[in-house]
């Protein structure tokens, strides 16, 4: 029976977007993320998260396919406070932050191109 894949620890997420001006702007400056590097002639560029060893792939196309497909969840320590950041960036979210009592608190929020991406806030006590 063969095995699984080794994997290393890296994880890259990739999206599309359609500009990566646009979208390097909007992922460092309003995420926080750190630019890596970029390849014009294929319209790619990646950006380090703030989780180790987690980037996101920004690959540029004529029309983004957006809507299906995983939603990256980001966890942070206070989701009031990190809403009321995005928010103030005018960053769009899919209404309020969702309550999951004793669990979890849920916000989901969208990219320039409509990627959504969510934040979470755990409750359980560990």
């Amino acid at each position: 029976m063969p095995g699984t894949p080794q994997y290393d620890g890296g994880l890259t997420i990739s999206t599309q977007v359609s500009s990566l001006d646009k979208a390097i702007d909007w992922y460092t400056n309003v995420l926080g993320m750190n630019l890596l590097y970029r390849v014009d002639h294929i319209g790619w560029a990646e950006v380090a998260s703030p989780v180790a060893r987690v980037n996101v792939g920004l690959s540029q196309v004529d029309r983004p396919k957006v809507g299906a497909g995983p939603v990256p969840t980001w966890g942070v320590h206070d989701i009031d406070k990190a809403r009321a950041t995005l928010e103030s960036h005018k960053v769009r979210f899919d209404g309020d932050t969702i309550t999951i009592e004793g669990m979890v608190r849920l916000a989901t929020f969208f990219d320039p191109d409509g990627n959504a991406f969510m934040l979470y806030q755990s409750l359980s006590k560990q």
